[in-house]
């Protein structure tokens, strides 16, 4: 094993401050094993996807986030549920790094999803969405269990996003060190 701490690259599909999937997300830093480190990286510089921008170059929010996610051990993704889905802002982050196809730096990358939603079915729905786009277009290696689905958010988070809830702080520990460990197994593969 390598002197360098694993890096996780994550980010979360709400550009909302007191969101409760970057709460998630700090909560994540703040249980990570002893020599793991978790970078988060906001979505919001990154511009709406046009071809047309593409052609002229890839604008530098992007290319510095295609940087990071290349440069990672792994990515974990906090995704609320919209419309029965994952947001826009997220498609469009997913879109941009994308392209070309075979030199996105998400393919073969080990990814694990987890989200909070205000519903009673947390974010099953954009889940499902998002583990369909990253592992038939893009490739990804999506981590299948354990699962992360935080239902009612509003119960657990307080009015600044932050987790107030012991047993998904545990879930969130869970899912981090099931990432790391699947990440060190795929890349011993």
């Amino acid at each position: 094993m390598s002197d360098e701490p694993f890096h996780i690259l994550a980010f979360s599909g709400s550009l909302r401050q007191h969101s409760f999937n970057s709460g998630l997300l700090r909560a994540a830093q703040q249980v990570t094993p002893d020599h793991v480190v978790i970078e988060i990286h906001h979505l919001g510089d990154i511009p709406l996807y046009d071809a047309d921008v593409e052609a002229a170059g890839v604008p530098e929010p992007v290319r510095a986030f295609a940087e990071k996610i290349r440069a990672a051990d792994a990515v974990l993704i906090a995704t609320p549920e919209y419309n029965y889905s994952f947001p826009g802002v997220l498609k469009n982050a997913i879109d941009w790094v994308s392209r070309p196809a075979v030199q996105t730096p998400l393919r073969r990358k080990p990814v694990a999803i987890m989200g909070a939603a205000g519903g009673q079915w947390g974010t099953v729905r954009a889940q499902l969405h998002l583990r369909q786009v990253l592992a038939s277009a893009i490739e990804a290696y999506t981590l299948v269990k354990p699962e992360v689905m935080v239902p009612r958010a509003g119960s657990v988070f307080d009015d600044h996003g932050n987790l107030e809830d012991d047993d998904v702080r545990d879930r969130v520990r869970a899912l981090v060190e099931a990432l790391v460990d699947w990440a060190r197994r795929l890349e011993d593969e």
